[in-house]
């Protein structure tokens, strides 16, 4: 018995939790932005990210969700493709 990972599923929702997770992200720098800026830089360990709510707009927003589910698609794809091929 397999347990093969069917590659459309596993992209699919990649991309679809990475779309919602990108959204909240927008939203919160939106609406909250300092609190937003610091939480993220302690998951990034400190790196200077205050730039982001300088820089962005709803064009590069839109623009940063859809990359986010681009990228998503391609790890998704690869990851079942990987996880498949490896024999137990």
């Amino acid at each position: 018995m397999t347990n093969e990972l069917s590659v459309k599923r596993v992209s699919l929702s990649l991309a679809i939790v990475t779309g919602v997770i990108s959204i909240v992200c927008a939203i919160l720098i939106a609406i909250a932005p300092q609190f937003t800026i610091k939480f993220f830089g302690a998951i990034f360990h400190g790196i200077d990210i205050t730039q982001i709510e300088k820089t962005m707009t709803l064009g590069s927003a839109i623009t940063g969700v859809i990359a986010a589910i681009i990228v998503a698609l391609v790890a998704g794809w690869l990851f079942a493709k990987i996880y498949n091929s490896i024999e137990s």
